[in-house]
């Protein structure tokens, strides 16, 4: 029997006629499954899972917790100092302290108070022998003589009243008085017994709240996050037995003190604390350095926040650490900001680099010594670099020949400082620098044959600044010679000349500083990195390029620049350097340097602009062509009204080192002005070149169409 399929929905061309009527089949859909109920087991579950899981009921648990400790922590606070003021445990503590630190008359000082308390203490015990005797002999005179006296008003009383019962009406009034404390002392004993307890508590809750006696995790948010474990030697020596290592475990098992023997006193460090921790025999001091991270955690520390280094004595390990969140907080301006009237000098002078971690002053001398400053990428390499260059550009004796292959304007400040500031990237760029460094290894050859001749010569320092060095290393033009300019061969012009001022420049104070990034060993090369005095490096990626920074025997000792914090740790340098204070048995020092914004830099480039006598400066260097010597003459004068003939040489010499050498000298000077009809002459003694006469000088010449070329 087939079926008909009826539309429900309306047609909108209904059929003209219908001649028969077609019954409609419903066909009737049974409703679903009602749905199986859950168990009362599990809705039950789920109720209890949310509930505990809800934050209002981990923050109730917190409380519960963290009060409930205080009173324990309290109660093991007080037991503890009252053990300590009974007994002589806290002296016998700080010998074992004293005696593990080395330090032997502290521990005789400590020796002789346990004896001293000691004493005391023996001489109050045989007191107690005497005390009841003496107390109730006491007693009975000190009764004896209260009644006497109370007699004794009464008989004053009886006279003057002219009544003999007051005799003993004194006494019968202090028998009064007596009972009614008697009766004070029944009615509040009660309820003190019943309050007692709960003010013994409230008190131990005090000591414990007051010292955080509580789980790390019990305690407010606030201070969880900001303030961390405060730094004790049980807490030292237990984050050092659960670090993993099994000698190191069993030995602190073993000691008689649990492992305070180990520890010298911790002591305040800037924002941290220091300690130093003698390790026990078999336990290695590198174990130590390789598990840092698990340290730190153990202190409840991020990592960032322990520094682990190597002093002088043996088996011992230095723990600097931070607390909670210090390392964030900015240091402050740089004096050289702050302080308008600041100086340099050169030869005895420290830069104001900075603050260590402990928060002392960082600085630096520069003195005859070659720098290296290295890092990652936009850490503050160029800024640190800068910040030594400001402060000793306010040394007006300091030529500075700067080369600039960022090229974005980090330098423009010593414009009118450098007597040579190159600005760029390109190959080009570099060429112009490698020629510079190259011209500073014949101005060293020179000061060196002059001080060959005559040994009591002083020389003005020259620095040699090459920023983006890496650029000149890996620079793949080739000269006309065949020479390439980068490279780490001995045919690199580049790598070559850098060698150069680094084996002799110090002597005559031909100074190499570098800047650079990300280093290997083909935009550093070995023999380079070696070369400098002062080793700094910001934040790495690697402990092989930590070592190529700073060199074997610093990383060994504790430097570690590959563990600084990429982005956050801007600025902050591991430094090798004899030329900063490092703490005794250390081969490398943190520094968080002050950073000098272009504004502000600017300003103390302004300062050091007003010590000069406007300094003229070269933004191209060019070699092998002839100059124009009168032109060069004026243009080293630059707006100075006259100088004398000396500085003019050296001035001409900064600027072309090829052209102006050995062989001008002040008659060579003399001549070339008086072919134009001028002549120095002298001022105050002293033979000067006055800049009109040089300018009037040009002016015949252009007139005469004649032209003086240097050769």
């Amino acid at each position: 029997m087939s079926e008909n399929v009826v539309h429900l929905h309306k047609t909108t061309n209904p059929p003209a006629t219908v001649e028969e009527t077609v019954p409609t089949v419903l066909t009737v859909v049974p409703e679903p499954a009602p749905a199986r109920p859950v168990p009362l087991w599990v809705r039950s579950g789920r109720a209890v899972k949310r509930v505990a899981t809800d934050e209002r009921t981990k923050n109730t648990g917190r409380v519960v917790v963290r009060h409930g400790a205080y009173i324990a922590g309290g109660a093991r606070i007080v037991a503890r100092r009252t053990w300590d003021g009974r007994t002589g445990s806290r002296y016998e503590r700080m010998i074992r302290t004293a005696e593990a630190a080395g330090n032997l008359e502290a521990a005789e000082e400590w020796e002789e108070r346990l004896q001293r308390f000691r004493a005391a203490r023996h001489h109050r015990r045989m007191d107690l022998l005497h005390s009841p005797v003496e107390a109730a002999k006491g007693a009975a005179v000190g009764v004896g003589m209260g009644i006497g006296v109370l007699v004794g008003l009464g008989v004053v009383l009886a006279i003057s009243n002219g009544d003999v019962k007051d005799v003993i009406t004194p006494l019968s009034a202090t028998i009064d008085f007596i009972a009614l404390l008697i009766r004070i002392v029944q009615v509040v004993w009660g309820p003190l017994i019943s309050i007692g307890p709960f003010l013994a508590l409230l008190a131990l809750w005090t000591v414990g709240r007051q010292q955080q006696a509580a789980p790390q995790w019990a305690l407010p948010a606030n201070v969880r996050s900001s303030e961390g474990e405060p730094i004790t030697p049980s807490i030292v020596v237990k984050a050092l037995r659960d670090l993993g290592i099994t000698p190191l475990k069993n030995a602190i098992k073993e000691m008689g003190d649990a492992g305070a023997s180990m520890l010298s006193p911790i002591t305040i460090a800037g924002c941290g604390v220091e300690v130093d921790v003698t390790l026990p025999s078999g336990v290695a001091t590198d174990e130590v350095q390789k598990r840092r991270r698990k340290l730190a955690e153990n202190l409840t520390r991020h990592e960032h926040e322990v520094f682990i280094t190597i002093p002088a004595a043996a088996r011992t390990v230095r723990l600097w650490i931070a607390d909670s969140g210090a390392l964030d907080e900015p240091i402050g301006p740089s004096p050289l900001v702050t302080d308008e009237t600041m100086t340099a000098n050169y030869k005895t002078g420290r830069a104001p680099w900075g603050q260590d971690l402990r928060g002392d002053a960082a600085e630096l001398s520069v003195y005859q010594r070659h720098l290296l400053v290295t890092g990652l990428s936009n850490q503050g390499k160029t800024a640190a670099l800068r910040a030594l260059a400001l402060w000793l550009a306010l040394d007006r004796s300091v030529q500075f020949w700067i080369a600039d292959l960022k090229g974005i304007g980090d330098w423009a400040m010593f414009d009118g400082i450098a007597q040579i500031l190159i600005e760029g990237p390109s190959d080009d760029h570099v060429i112009q620098a490698t020629e510079m460094v190259e011209d500073a290894v014949e101005e060293m050859n020179r000061r060196i044959e002059e001080r060959r001749r005559d040994p009591s010569v002083v020389f003005e320092p020259l620095i040699v600044v090459v920023d983006e060095a890496q650029l000149a290393f890996m620079c793949p033009v080739v000269g006309e010679d065949k020479r390439p300019y980068g490279g780490s061969k001995a045919t690199s012009r580049y790598f070559m000349a850098v060698r150069k001022i680094h084996n002799q420049g110090r002597a005559v104070d031909v100074l190499m500083w570098q800047g650079t990034q990300d280093p290997t060993d083909q935009n550093l090369p070995k023999l380079v990195r070696e070369g400098a005095h002062t080793r700094a490096s910001l934040v790495l990626g690697t402990e092989s390029q930590a070592r190529m920074a700073l060199g074997d025997k610093a990383v060994d000792g504790g430097a570690a620049p590959q563990l600084l914090r990429q982005g956050l740790d801007k600025g902050t340098l591991v430094v090798a350097s004899d030329g900063i204070k490092i703490p005794a048995g250390q081969a490398s020092i943190t520094v968080r340097t002050h950073f000098i914004d272009d504004e502000p830099a600017a300003e103390i480039a302004e300062r050091a602009k007003a010590l000069r006598d406007g300094a003229t400066t070269l933004r191209v260097v060019e070699r092998g062509e002839e100059r124009d010597a009168l032109a060069d003459v004026a243009a080293v004068i630059g707006d100075a009204p006259r100088l004398r003939t000396n500085e003019v040489l050296k001035r001409l010499h900064a600027l072309a080192p090829s052209t102006y050498g050995d062989q001008w000298t002040n008659d060579r000077l003399k001549s070339l002005l008086e072919e134009h009809g001028e002549e120095p002459k002298k001022s105050h003694g002293v033979m000067v070149v006055h800049r009109d006469h040089v300018l009037r000088a040009l002016a015949n010449r252009d007139t005469d169409g004649s032209a003086s070329t240097a050769e």
